[in-house]
């Protein structure tokens, strides 16, 4: 029977030496009719289905789910590629040693979509927020899960359907050495997400015109859910640790438990309670090892820990900024002098420091006053510290370039004092006579 030391060893058994420490990146995009530039449904002619199954001639193996035996997935050796609730794409790529590694496997993907693109007449759209369409546009995918995410969502929060369809986000995942390595690291980027949420800003239109905010995906997150997004205060206790993190995952109510390729509906309950045998749905059933697993995976923190830890913080990008997301973070965690530097400089950052980032930064973005300054000052300093530390990691791609280059169109943006919303925004109003629809050539994949 499992039991609260089985939930915590779960978390050690993350734990890798200094030495192999790897980088993990997950990318959505938005899939979208080249004629229409509509959302693809999943049976219509050159839909998702059939785009899943071009992939499937190149090599990916297919995920199967549901009574129908739908495909809801792809897996190619340790990439994944899943389908989220209204049809975009995102690629779970595979745990990496470095950026290069990063960046290819990032362009090999893309660049295989693109190929499949033509026979099917689809798009990809990098952005937080789809720009021009409304909620009723989207339709659903066939995943179990989502329907019952679907029925719950409006019952605790205004924008819950907005986060499951009408948004795409990068994530990137990172290793710890150590118990105590992964306080620290969860501590920082818990710190510093409002920071990439200001820097990496990339959803600033709603309907075809300019919303009120830079990160508009980052306001429909915060209005999603309060028992399982934000920012979770309780990481900064003094007594933090796996133990703490197991105990707040227990008393989040689940979604569903998954018994004989069914899910069955548990809304409401606890972790907890399912241990404790009090599920009224099934009350002779006791939890399992991949009932923890799935649960974990409906938190949704602005940092996520699982066998490592998963900034959620981030807009979908472009290509080139898609490349610069791990390497950004990856300079400030991989390198013990630049985690020490970031660590001292935000632990003087109190709860409603970090509070008042949050609730802010989806509004004013770089621009955000703080500290006697301004989060793009705080952005220019932590890009030179990431500079610093992928510098000192050594890793030269074949060109004979270290990671750095990755960093190159951030630093060019946080130079004019931009994010990518601020310059669709500038576009929008001084280059696009107020129109959406150049997006859908210029910022497309």
């Amino acid at each position: 029977m499992l039991n609260k030391i089985n939930l915590i060893e779960y978390f050690e058994n993350g734990i890798k030496p200094d030495t192999e420490l790897k980088i993990g990146t997950e990318h959505e995009k938005f899939i979208l009719n080249e004629s229409t530039l509509k959302p693809l449904s999943y049976e219509e002619k050159n839909g998702i289905r059939d785009i899943f199954s071009s992939l499937i001639e190149l090599g990916w193996k297919p995920i199967y789910e549901g009574k129908d035996n739908s495909i809801v997935g792809l897996k190619h050796g340790k990439q994944n590629i899943s389908l989220e609730p209204a049809g975009q794409f995102e690629l779970s790529g595979q745990p990496l040693e470095n950026i290069h590694q990063t960046c290819d496997e990032i362009t090999k993907h893309l660049n295989q979509m693109k190929q499949i693109s033509k026979k099917h007449n689809f798009i990809m759209l990098g952005m937080g927020v789809e720009p021009t369409l409304d909620l009723k546009d989207f339709s659903w995918m066939p995943k179990e899960r989502y329907s019952i995410m679907r029925e719950y969502m409006p019952s605790v929060g205004k924008n819950g359907l907005d986060m499951m369809q009408r948004t795409c986000s990068t994530q990137v995942n990172l290793d710890y050495s150590s118990e105590q390595d992964m306080v620290k690291k969860f501590r920082v980027l818990l710190s510093l997400e409002s920071i990439g949420t200001a820097i990496f800003a990339n959803s600033p239109f709603i309907s075809e015109t300019v919303s009120d905010f830079k990160s508009l995906r980052s306001v429909y997150w915060m209005n999603t859910d309060n028992q399982r997004t934000g920012i979770i205060p309780f990481v900064f206790n003094d007594n933090f640790n796996f133990e703490a993190y197991v105990d707040y995952a227990l008393d989040v109510p689940m979604y569903f438990i998954k018994r004989n390729d069914t899910y069955i509906n548990v809304t409401g309950c606890s972790f907890r309670q399912f241990m404790e045998g009090k599920l009224d749905q099934l009350p002779k059933d006791r939890a399992t090892y991949d009932d923890w697993k799935n649960h974990l995976t409906t938190l949704f923190p602005q940092v996520r820990l699982k066998q490592y830890l998963e900034l959620r913080s981030m807009d979908a990008c472009s290509w080139d900024e898609i490349c610069g997301q791990p390497a950004f973070w990856t300079g400030l965690l991989y390198d013990k002098d630049c985690l020490d530097e970031v660590s001292n400089i935000t632990g003087e950052w109190t709860h409603e420091d970090r509070l008042y980032l949050y609730k802010n930064v989806p509004q004013y973005g770089l621009a955000t006053s703080f500290k006697n300054g301004k989060v793009l000052d705080i952005a220019k300093l932590l890009l030179k510290i990431s500079q610093r530390g992928l510098k000192n990691r050594k890793f030269l791609s074949k060109s004979g370039y270290d990671e750095r280059k990755y960093l190159e169109n951030i630093e060019i943006n946080l130079e004019k004092n931009l994010s990518p919303a601020d310059m669709l925004i500038d576009k929008y109003y001084h280059q696009w006579g107020k129109s959406i629809k150049p997006i859908y050539e210029e910022n497309i994949f």
